[in-house]
């Protein structure tokens, strides 16, 4: 009986059991090819026998052999499992730090989405207050009446700003019962300047939504037509002789109308001059009114002439007095100079009468010149 060997791999791909059968296969072509050989009597039956004791101890080597390579490949396979377990291992380790910078770096990511999010927020919010107040914007600008006071109020904040509170008027009524947006007066002038805020915008409207060449046609003349009836409706009755100006202002409260108008119909312009109607845009009525404020500053001061003149006169009748006070000091100024030096004079002159007497020989006289008691009454012309 030949021991079964383990299943271990072998050169040239074969398994253990696969030699170990091989080997048997060998064996029995063996026996056959003996049994044939002894039947034909080429092989003796000692032949046999030792052909098949030598078939025998090399099938036991054969088995030692696959019992030793299968213990070295079970090493082998051992220190390959140990290997694998030891690069899993780092594997693992790498896999896992990857993973923790991955997730902080998708933490600060997220974090900063969280931020950008919010300022989207925030932008989306303040976009759809913008949305809501450009909606009331067209809301009012789609109404005649809501945007004449559009018109009407930044026309006013425009006045307001720049012209002094006793030159302008808003909505008085005229001498003809009409009642203009506003009126300027300015000092020295009886004739107030009107200044209309009501302007045809759906024409306009009209012309930047026409999509084909017939619409936009159709908007264009529909534009000349409101602009002229506007243009004569403002000639006709806010142009009063001796109670306005020969000229009238048409405010268009929108730069870009104002340029389309410039730009586009200047048959319209030109029309509105003939009619003494100039239309102005908030930047020009804004450099109006600045002019408008120079010549009244003008005006008012030419009215003041007359006190700024008696002021001026008594500041010189004050400056004369001052004159007259500062040669009146200057005259003390020089008796205290003279008087300061006549003392310095005689102070010199005593200092010198003192250094005359200082330099006097005041030594006592000798005695037999002396006179005695005896003579004084002769000095006095007393007989002794």
């Amino acid at each position: 009986m030949i021991a079964a060997a383990p299943s271990f791999a072998l050169p040239f791909g074969l398994s253990v059991p696969a030699a170990l059968l091989l080997g048997g296969a060998g064996l029995v072509v063996l026996v056959v090819t003996l049994w044939a050989g002894r039947r034909t009597g080429q092989v003796s039956l000692r032949d046999v026998e030792g052909l098949v004791s030598s078939l025998h101890q090399a099938n036991f080597e054969l088995t030692g052999r696959v019992r030793t390579m299968g213990e070295s490949l079970s090493a082998r396979q051992g220190d390959l499992a140990r290997l694998v377990g030891e690069r899993l291992d780092t594997v693992n380790a790498r896999l896992g730090q990857t993973l923790e910078r991955s997730a902080h770096r998708t933490g600060e990511g997220l974090s900063k989405l969280n931020e950008r999010l919010a300022v989207i927020d925030a932008a989306q919010a303040r976009l759809a207050d913008l949305t809501e107040e450009v909606v009331g914007l067209r809301d009012v600008l789609a109404n005649k009446q809501a945007r004449g006071a559009y018109g009407q109020a930044r026309m006013e904040a425009i006045v307001r700003d720049g012209l002094p509170s006793d030159v302008y008027a808003f909505q008085p009524t005229l001498s003809n019962r009409t009642r203009p947006d506003c009126t300027v007066k300015l000092p020295g002038d009886r004739a107030a300047l009107v200044i209309d805020a009501k302007f045809p915008l759906e024409a306009f409207t009209a012309l930047k939504a026409a999509a084909g060449e017939r619409a936009r046609a159709e908007a264009a003349a529909r534009v000349r037509t409101d602009m002229g009836k506007h243009i004569r409706d403002i000639a006709e009755r806010y142009l009063i002789p001796g109670e306005t100006q020969d000229t009238a202002l048409m405010f268009v409260p929108s730069e870009s109308v104002f340029a389309d108008l410039s730009e586009h119909f200047s048959d319209v312009m030109q029309k509105a001059h003939r009619a003494r109607v100039s239309v102005v845009s908030p930047t020009l009525l804004a450099l109006a009114i600045q002019l408008m404020r120079s010549v009244a500053r003008d005006a008012r001061m030419r009215e003041q002439a007359h006190l700024i003149q008696a002021e001026v006169r008594g500041l010189m009748d004050e400056v004369r007095r001052l004159g007259d006070r500062v040669g009146k000091l200057d005259d003390h100024f020089r008796l205290a100079r003279k008087d300061v030096a006549d003392l310095a004079t005689l102070t010199d002159r005593i200092v010198a009468r003192g250094d005359k007497i200082d330099s006097l020989d005041c030594a006592a006289p000798p005695a037999s010149s002396s006179p005695g008691p005896a003579a004084l009454p002769s000095l006095f012309g007393v007989a002794p």
